[in-house]
């Protein structure tokens, strides 16, 4: 009798989840043994995370148990954490046992990038997965809620540091500089006490969008009290806040680090080649010098040949690609040597600014204020389409746009 092929796939991200729903959409198992690895039993969107950060979402509206979108008699599920992959041996560790593959896909998503800066892993939080996001909102609310029952109130415990003004950073910022407004009215405190701080090292917020869109974003988020600090390098992360470059220091209780992310580090354990923790995958998504394992995700490095520059690891980019990944593990299962390449398509960009305010870029469209919030909306609510149809948008989505 002929052995079914193995196929392993680890991580329950955008990628990760996306190609274990094609696989099984295509009844993929009747031909291969699929099993997906997760360290949680929950799949959760990781772009809606700075909401529950700020507290203006809970939590649990950005995560679903996986085994209420896959069928778990069709696709195997291992809830475990990945510890390495042994590719000679076409193995992969686990912290609790080891599984064999015949094809692998490495959908095991990102980690925060520290650049090397002294204290940040000891002093910020980092906006990455439903605990830490529970832990940065339950945080802000015993600063908020502790402030006046001090006998010496100390103002860093209202100063509130973002560093990175890319897309987590400022869509992080635009939700916080919503929730301040209700946090102080709920707990007596001056709204002029409070300072929130977005500080980027580079030279502009929102590094590579329109520059109409990203003058229409920081005035707003001005206009509700947020301080830009742009072009300005943070030297250091402190207990008690952060020293910049320049040699100044800002006293604060709370640092949020978002400047960026790298790949997971399984991948550069495991022996692959790697810039800052990603794979330089062929074509066909598969990594170079392999022609059984698949890289997607923010595990994959692709070039944007027109600017000779990595496209950003988005969730858009990951969704498609489990598309192009499902049919070329399909390809080679059904013994076909020909495989898809992948071409990004980026329909558009959206950040959200808290509230029914965001900025976006549609094609050549741009989108501000509410509009581009609905936009928002709709893409969230796709994803949620193509992963579960209906039933998970009218479960989990976001259905009230204006």
């Amino acid at each position: 009798m002929h052995k079914r092929p193995k196929i392993v796939i680890l991580g329950a991200g955008y990628g990760g989840m996306m190609t274990a729903t094609r696989l099984q959409k295509a009844n993929a198992h009747h031909d291969a043994e699929i099993t997906l690895v997760n360290k949680h039993n929950y799949h959760y969107q990781t772009t809606w995370l700075h909401e529950p950060a700020a507290g203006t979402l809970h939590h649990d509206r950005t995560r679903m148990r996986i085994d209420s979108v896959i069928d778990t008699k069709k696709i195997h599920f291992i809830k475990d954490a990945v510890s390495e992959i042994k590719t000679d041996e076409q193995k992969v560790i686990l912290e609790g046992g080891e599984l064999e593959y015949d094809y692998l896909v490495i959908g095991l998503g990102s980690e925060p990038e520290t650049f090397g800066i002294p204290g940040v892993e000891e002093h910020a939080f980092a906006i990455r997965s439903v605990n830490s996001v529970r832990h940065i909102r339950e945080h802000i609310e015993y600063k908020f809620a502790s402030y006046n029952s001090q006998e010496e109130k100390h103002d860093e415990d209202l100063t509130f540091i973002v560093a990175g003004a890319g897309f987590t950073g400022i869509e992080f910022v635009g939700e916080l500089s919503k929730r301040v407004p209700e946090l102080c009215e709920e707990y007596d405190i001056d709204r002029d006490k409070v300072k929130i701080y977005s500080v980027e090292a580079a030279p502009t917020a929102l590094p590579g969008f329109d520059d109409e869109l990203v003058n229409y974003a920081m005035n707003l988020l001005e206009s509700r009290g947020v301080e830009f600090l742009i072009n300005t390098p943070i030297k250091e992360v402190k207990e008690d806040g952060v020293l910049l470059n320049n040699g100044e220091e800002i006293k604060a209780s709370t640092v949020v680090w978002t400047t960026g992310v790298r790949g997971n580090a399984v991948i550069e354990k495991s022996g692959f080649e790697a810039m800052r923790g990603r794979i330089k995958v062929e074509k066909d998504l598969r990594a170079p010098g392999f022609d059984n394992i698949f890289v997607i995700g923010d595990c994959a490095l692709i070039i944007n040949e027109e600017i000779n520059r990595p496209y950003p690891p988005t969730a858009q980019i990951a969704i498609q690609q489990s598309y192009t990944c499902s049919n070329n593990i399909k390809a080679l299962i059904a013994g076909k040597e020909k495989l898809e390449e992948f071409t990004p398509d980026i329909k558009g960009t959206v950040a959200s600014l808290g509230g029914k305010e965001a900025i976006g870029l549609v094609g050549s469209t741009k989108l501000y204020g509410h509009s581009a919030s609905a936009m928002k909306k709709v893409i969230d609510n796709r994803y949620l389409f193509l992963l579960g149809g209906m039933p998970l948008v009218l479960k989990k989505g976001k259905l009230n746009f204006f």
